[in-house]
């Protein structure tokens, strides 16, 4: 039954064949592997944490018990921007969208019970991304688990935090500093990591076309592409652990078209632009998240289906790994129970469905290859003035990305205001005595815990070798002054019991702060 579709592919005229391409043979259109889903699904992999890492812990280990077959950790606001949780400005929201680390004892916790030489973790973590990899590395050292064994991915996409999320520290030169050490560490000491997940899902959260979260996401790519090669690193010792992040709406024909399209865009910008030889570095591998912005408060239960959809069309696409949204994500962090039937929605769609059966199903759709032509004019055209204006650092700083994501934005909202646009249950045959409205359960964060996680970290600080933790900090002020790898100096610090606030701290002394212009 599986091979059924590629014997037809086979059956097609020879001239057709070469212009539709195969899977897994550059420029990639129909899929990076050759076979795809044919020998096992995507990676299901359930973004998750809340509150502490105990509670985090548990709903992790209850996941991969249900059949999930990857981690993905969400951090609380202090830790993504690298604030330990007493600092003044984290009172209010330790805990409240993700799990609150601030040492490698946090890390531990988190982790306790799962094997990392068996699990891969994605964390979603950036202007600290540095940092957290080297708690995580720490505590598979303490496991006995290799580095070269270690799995996984850290987001690292700064340029996307000045465009479209907020959660950055340091001015873009440092940052990018960072994100190139990290390139360059992994690539000798931890090779299975991804090192960066170039996210344009928080491009189109913001408002994005689609056209434009292929063009702004694939524009960062090759600005950290060329910031690793000035630093000297060769693009096919980093290029093949690049990795992509994007989001999949309701529209199944065109987000389908949009992973094609951007496939085939990234294999071309490797090997024509950045002379790269090894075909993995060719390959756009990505994750997929269905839009949390779609999420309606109105009628919730109706946000099943329309993740159900969207997941379909991350699995049409030819996504590496998908994350499925709870139904109640517009109220609230997901319940237990929500969570749950998210992953099932996945694991429906791989074992009932019989997507899986066939490679780039819609391939040689003439509207999905007329819809993947018309996107790729679209996000090149973007790409060619972003190139004209310096490339993606200069056109953060010309506020570029933000006026076309704002335009974008406002449009698509007029249209719902004008009823232009159809959102079910909320322009359009909406009730206000629907059942589907009625009470959903909602994720409460306790209160306290922001008062048991302050001073849960200054036991922490009151235990250790204050004199060890300041000499390891020094080090580190040092090394920010010169052009020496930071990694190193990260993993001594939190060797030696500094926290995230403090680390994060000492280059804030030494690189200030980003101050956006508006």
């Amino acid at each position: 039954m599986p091979e059924v579709a590629e014997t037809l592919f086979e059956s097609l005229p020879e001239g057709y064949r070469d212009r539709l391409g195969r899977p897994g043979e550059y420029p990639f259109t129909r899929g990076v592997y050759p076979r795809m889903y044919l020998d096992r699904p995507w990676t299901m992999r359930q973004y998750a944490g809340f509150s502490s890492a105990e509670e985090s812990n548990r709903r992790y280990r209850y996941l991969l018990e249900q059949g999930q077959t990857g981690l993905s950790v969400a951090f609380d606001l202090p830790t993504q921007l690298g604030m330990d949780p007493d600092h003044p400005l984290s009172v209010g929201e330790v805990g409240k969208v993700g799990v609150s680390i601030a040492s490698i004892e946090d890390m531990k916790t988190l982790l306790e019970g799962i094997p990392l030489d068996k699990v891969t973790t994605s964390m979603t973590i950036n202007a600290p991304a540095a940092m957290l990899l080297a708690l995580y590395l720490l505590v598979a050292e303490e496991q006995g688990v290799s580095w070269s064994e270690v799995g996984g991915t850290v987001q690292n996409d700064i340029l996307k935090e000045y465009i479209a999320r907020g959660t950055y520290i340091y001015p873009p030169a440092p940052s990018m500093r960072l994100i190139t050490d990290l390139f360059a560490f992994c690539a000798e000491r931890v090779p299975k990591w991804n090192t960066i997940s170039i996210s344009g899902y928080h491009i189109r959260e913001a408002g994005s076309t689609a056209a434009q979260e292929i063009a702004f996401t694939l524009a960062d790519g090759k600005a950290y592409v060329k910031a690793a090669m000035d630093a000297g690193l060769d693009v096919d010792t980093f290029g093949p652990r690049l990795s992509f992040f994007f989001a999949a709406h309701g529209d199944i024909l065109e987000e389908t078209a949009k992973f094609r399209a951007a496939r085939r865009m990234w294999a071309r910008i490797m090997r024509e632009e950045f002379g790269a030889k090894d075909p993995k570095s060719w390959m756009l591998r990505f994750h997929t998240q269905t839009g949390g912005s779609t999420l309606t408060a109105q009628e919730p239960l109706s946000n099943v289906v329309r993740t159900a959809y969207q997941a379909l069309a991350a699995v049409l696409g030819g996504t590496q790994s998908l994350h499925t949204n709870a139904y109640d994500e517009a109220l609230g962090l997901p319940t237990e129970k929500s969570a749950l039937l998210a992953l099932r929605t996945q694991q429906l769609l791989a074992y009932e469905s019989g997507v899986t059966r066939a490679i780039d199903p819609l391939g040689g759709s003439f509207y999905v290859e007329h819809l993947t032509d018309a996107l790729e004019a679209k996000a090149s055209d973007l790409i060619a003035q972003i190139d004209r204006l310096g490339g993606a650092v200069a056109a953060v700083e010309a506020r570029f990305f933000q006026r076309e994501i704002e335009e974008s934005a406002w449009t698509f909202q007029r249209e719902i205001e004008l009823g232009k646009r159809i959102l079910v249950g909320v322009n359009k045959f909406n009730r206000t005595d629907s059942p589907l409205n009625e009470h959903t359960p909602v994720q409460h964060i306790d209160e306290a815990l922001g008062n048991r996680r302050k001073a849960q970290i200054q036991a922490f600080r009151q235990e250790r070798d204050g004199q060890s933790v300041r000499g390891a900090l020094e080090g580190l002020r040092a090394a920010a002054k010169t052009q020496e790898n930071l990694m190193p100096h990260l993993l001594e610090a939190f060797r030696r019991r500094a926290t995230l606030g403090e680390v994060a701290g000492v280059l804030r002394e030494e690189w200030g702060e980003y101050q956006p212009t508006y």
